[in-house]
């Protein structure tokens, strides 16, 4: 609109005396200096040696515009070159996103002329245009490869004039020579920034998609165009004498620009030299060949000159504004071809440029507004896109490399192909607004903050993180972080603390392992079962205290009282107490004829027969979970058990650094003696409790089964609790159930679904021999002879299959001795899975001294009393 007014105003006025319309005589010499601007500007236009033809040609519509609203003639045929020129220019970008199409523009301000034109040369036109973008979709990729060619052989020539030593006898050639690098640095300035500029907005203006290709082209030659940018000073001295004495005025003027010449090539000085030149060569003082050579002179002394301005101007990316959906498809071809990370400085370069015009907004709360979205919105780009990409793809590459002994990492090399990294962590840190951007410290800190969290949430996985650390630092020279946790060198498992609250837990979801010591998880959703040993628990305790011993057997001890109170009404039970009492009537009649063994089929009959009482909806009969709530009664046992090894253990390793445990110095005398202060003094007492703790604690453990026996075997023993003198002949079908349940666990481990199956449950034996210790009824029960009558059984079984395999083996009757040796195999494993139980709960029975009963133990006891007081007595008298 501005345009409009400036050309649309009334110039001839009544006042004024001259007639500016009427004018022929400037009419003429108005339409010959169009048509001579635009005869020079047209030639250049489209042409490696273009410089700012563009702009002129603009100039030169406007000019034609007003040249026609003033006088109100058309030059038809300079109107048809005007527009011939859109076949060679398609459009001209005139500031960032704002883009000129010169059709356009004549048609419309020219409305009245338009029928001088056809509309087939407009519609070629369009054509045109559209074929441009086209051919440039299809060209992109080699114009890129050529430029690039071209851009870096200038900055080697650039780099090798400007490295070299000046010589006063050859300056003139070396101006020269620098003079001619800075022009053909600006005539690719100059084409890249043509390139670039028209190419996205005409793909925008006419709402084309753009491919990802060209996204690709385009950013590189605006890397190209921002590397392209250098700052140098340089004011030539250059001169012409040839003039001509035809007349003053011409001689005058052409001294005038000799004169200006010879000083600095300043802006007023060229103004100058042009309107001197101008006035110089009106008369035909020189010839056209003449001529030519000083325009082009004066054409490179106004392109040196301006030099630092031209950079500016040529290599100038705020457009890139405008365009930023491009940014984030550059930044994932730079992470996929990371050959070239390091070109991304100019990318940043390039988006500098963005800041100046915003600082330019009217409002200085808008410009401060703008600039932190900018910033903030190439940051998350920046994040998303590239930096936590990389992060990502580091810590999975590091985590494939160090679990490779799962065979997790299929990554072939000749499928998925390599790619170097390490590229990303030589770039120097990029510097955006306020901040510098590094690659490397970015990713060390997502890998420190990784590494630390996780580990926190998993301390058994410390050795895991410590050696990506270390493989980080060795692949990719990170330099990283110690995570310097509190219990990051120990293999604690699952923590004491956690078992102890959740003991009913623990007991029912782990299996223990008498003779190992160790508690495997019974099923697990992973590929793994977890595992609490000695060394777990005994760096639990390190971690905790001792004290915390104590404090789970106190747990514990209340979790064996709930038990118990479902144990007693089990016994309890009506039908369960009757069938006891029945037995143990049959057992006494009927031993003598027995040779004093507890017969096999009367357990087997009273295990399959209490199924008849009812069923879980699991399948499970009242046996089985009375067998389940004596296996957890033993896993508390066993857990108690490891508690005082992993104690026993815990003291062992931090006394061993002491010479001698039977001579220890103390350490509170020597300091005193040595008249040392106060807080040492203190120190040293410390010291010495510490030691006497350990030493204490490592002599001696506490004895807690005798603690737990002791606490509850009053109460079983008592006369109101006689329904539990009953349990011993519960045994020998709760043994059975055991081994039934025992051998179809086993089975289950060479199946592919391994739901219920284990190898191991000692918690049962365990269980047992703690409750016969709580009746003392060990006697009891080993009256019943039960293990000899369960190996007469078994051997007795076998010795007939043997004998009937003897008689088959003439008859060669190959699918009944396959029955047979079935059968056998069969007997073979349940006499084994007995003789095993038999081994643990005699393994058991030694924990809690069940060698021995309580009246023998009650004597053992008197009879050592006495002795020591005959002792005392007999020191008395001596």
């Amino acid at each position: 609109m501005i345009f409009q007014a400036c050309v649309e105003q009334q110039f001839d006025t009544r006042n004024e005396p001259i007639s500016v319309s009427k004018n022929s005589t400037f009419a003429e010499e108005f339409g010959h200096n169009i048509r001579t601007i635009f005869s020079n500007v047209e030639s250049k236009l489209g042409e490696p040696s273009e410089i700012d033809q563009r702009d002129k040609y603009v100039g030169v519509c406007a000019l034609f515009v007003l040249h026609f609203l003033i006088f109100r003639t058309l030059d038809k045929k300079l109107y048809k070159s005007l527009l011939d020129v859109c076949k060679k220019v398609p459009a001209i970008t005139l500031t960032a996103n704002i883009i000129w199409f010169p059709d356009h523009f004549l048609l419309n301000k020219l409305a009245p002329a338009a029928k001088v034109v056809e509309k087939k040369n407009l519609q070629a036109i369009k054509i045109q245009r559209e074929m441009f973008l086209q051919q440039k979709a299809q060209t992109l990729s080699k114009d890129v490869q050529s430029y690039y060619l071209f851009v870096s052989s200038w900055m080697m020539k650039m780099e090798s004039i400007l490295s070299k030593k000046q010589s006063m006898d050859k300056f003139a050639e070396d101006l020269s020579n620098r003079c001619g690098i800075f022009i053909q640095g600006i005539l690719y300035a100059n084409s890249l920034s043509n390139i670039i500029r028209t190419t996205m907005n005409l793909y925008m203006s006419m709402q084309k998609p753009m491919t990802k290709t060209s996204v690709k082209a385009l950013c590189r030659l605006c890397l190209q165009l921002s590397s392209h940018r250098f700052h140098f000073f340089l004011s030539p001295v250059i001169s012409d004498k040839k003039y001509s004495e035809q007349r003053l005025d011409v001689l005058s003027a052409l001294v005038l620009a000799e004169n200006a010449l010879n000083g600095p090539s300043t802006k007023e000085r060229r103004l100058v030299i042009a309107l001197a030149l101008s006035v110089g060569t009106q008369m035909k003082t020189f010839r056209d060949e003449e001529l030519l050579p000083l325009q082009v002179v004066l054409k490179k002394l106004d392109l040196v000159t301006e030099l630092r301005e031209r950079v500016r101007v040529l290599c100038d990316c705020s457009f890139l504004y405008w365009h930023r959906t491009i940014f984030p498809i550059y930044l994932d071809d730079v992470y996929d071809n990371a050959v070239d990370a390091a070109r991304v400085h100019y990318m940043f370069s390039a988006l500098r440029d963005c800041v100046p015009p915003m600082k330019h907004a009217r409002h200085l709360e808008s410009t401060q507004l703008l600039l932190e979205c900018f910033d903030k919105e190439i940051m998350d780009v920046l994040n998303e896109h590239l930096l936590d990409k990389l992060c990502k793809e580091i810590e999975k590459d590091l985590r494939l490399s160090v679990h490779t002994h799962l065979k997790l990492d299929d990554r072939n090399p000749f499928k998925v192909g390599i790619k170097d990294l390490t590229h990303f962590f030589s770039i120097k840190p990029i510097r955006f607004f306020n901040r510098f951007i590094d690659a490397k410290a970015y990713v060390t800190h997502y890998l420190d903050k990784t590494f630390y969290n996780l580990t926190t949430v998993a301390l058994h996985d410390w050795a895991t993180y410590s050696e990506m650390r270390n493989l980080a630092t060795q692949r990719y020279s990170l330099m990283m972080t110690e995570a310097h946790l509190p219990s990051q060198t120990l293999e604690q498992g699952l923590d004491v603390l956690e078992i102890m609250r959740n003991i009913h837990v623990f007991v029912s979801r782990y299996l223990y392992n008498l003779n190992n010591q160790i508690f495997i998880e019974r099923t697990s959703n992973n590929k793994h079962l977890n595992t609490i040993n000695i060394r777990h628990v005994a760096n639990s305790i390190r971690t905790h205290g001792t004290g915390i011993m104590n404090t789970t057997v106190n747990f514990t001890y209340q979790f064996l009282r709930k038990k118990f109170y479902i144990f007693s009404q089990f016994m309890y039970d009506e039908h369960i107490k009757s069938r006891l009492i029945k037995d143990i009537r049959f057992f006494k009649e009927t031993k003598d004829q027995n040779d004093q063994k507890y017969p096999f089929d009367r357990a087997d009959k009273f295990n399959r027969g209490i199924r008849k009482l009812g069923l879980t909806p699991e399948g499970q009969s009242y046996l089985d979970q009375f067998r389940q709530l004596i296996s957890q009664i033993g896993n508390a046992m066993g857990y108690v058990r490891m508690i005082r090894s992993g104690g026993l253990h815990c003291c062992s390793n931090a006394i061993r650094f002491v010479p001698d445990l039977e001579d220890i110095v103390n350490f509170e005398e020597l300091v005193k003696e040595e008249g040392l202060s106060e807080e040492t003094q203190i120190a040293a007492r410390q010291l010495d409790s510490v030691l006497s703790d350990l030493t204490r604690n490592s002599a001696e453990g506490t004895e807690y089964f005798k603690m737990l026996v002791e606490v509850f075997s009053p109460e079983f023993r008592s006369p109101k609790n006689m329904h539990l003198r009953n349990f011993y002949i519960i045994v020998p079908p709760l043994t059975l159930n055991f081994v039934e349940h025992s051998i179809s666990c086993k089975e289950k481990l060479n199946k592919k679904n391994k739901v219920g199956a284990a190898f191991t449950d000692d918690g049962f034996a365990m269980g047992v021999a703690y409750i016969l210790k709580l009746l003392d009824q060990y006697q009891e029960f080993d009256s019943l002879h039960w293990f000899q009558s369960v190996r007469e059984k078994y051997m007795t079984e076998k010795n007939a299959v043997v004998k009937q395999q003897n008689v088959q083996s003439t008859n060669q009757d190959e699918k009944l001795m396959q029955t047979m040796n079935l059968t056998q195999k069969r007997l073979d494993i349940y006499l084994q899975e007995f003789e095993l139980l038999y081994f643990s709960l005699s393994s058991a029975r030694i924990f809690f001294r069940g060698d021995k009963t309580a009246a023998e133990e009650n004597q053992e006891q008197k009879d050592r009393e006495d002795i020591i007081a005959g002792y005392t007595v007999s020191a008395a008298f001596t």
